[in-house]
């Protein structure tokens, strides 16, 4: 059973933003401090709409909410009281069409990375495991990379 009133929870879902949210702006403030540059419209024309695009080193970074997205080691992952049979329905299509839009990008010969809204919490950690996943810190003077 909801505490909250159907128009109360109506209202604070529509709260819940789809693009532009908090843990998107920090990953793209790391990407941009790691010296790589990105594109956000592009991943509009790719399988799936990419958060981020770093189209020069052919690699789409997803951004996901651990509700949504089921970060399966994350407490914020976790199913609703209410409408049970509905969220878990809910979610096991967004798992599924998200291995399938991976499946479909690397077909397409793109490097896909996933980083979960937890892990947007601790910034400098965030930046080391993105420049881990980044491979390498990007070439500002024009060397050819071996």
């Amino acid at each position: 059973m909801d505490i909250l009133s159907k128009a109360r929870r109506s209202w604070n879902m529509s709260r819940v933003r789809s693009r532009d949210t908090r843990p998107e702006q920090m990953v793209r403030a790391v990407i941009h401090r790691l010296g790589f540059r990105f594109r956000m419209d592009s991943g509009r024309r790719l399988p799936g709409k990419p958060d981020i695009v770093l189209v020069r080193h052919r690699i789409v970074i997803f951004v996901h909410g651990c509700f949504w997205h089921r970060h399966s080691t994350c407490s914020l992952a976790y199913v609703p009281k209410s409408r049970v049979e509905f969220w878990t329905k809910k979610f096991n299509t967004n798992v599924e069409r998200d291995r399938r839009v991976e499946r479909e990008l690397r077909n397409l010969g793109w490097r896909v990375l996933k980083v979960w809204e937890c892990e947007t919490r601790k910034p400098e950690r965030l930046e080391r495991r993105l420049s881990l996943l980044l491979g390498r810190k990007p070439n500002f003077f024009g060397e050819k990379h071996a």
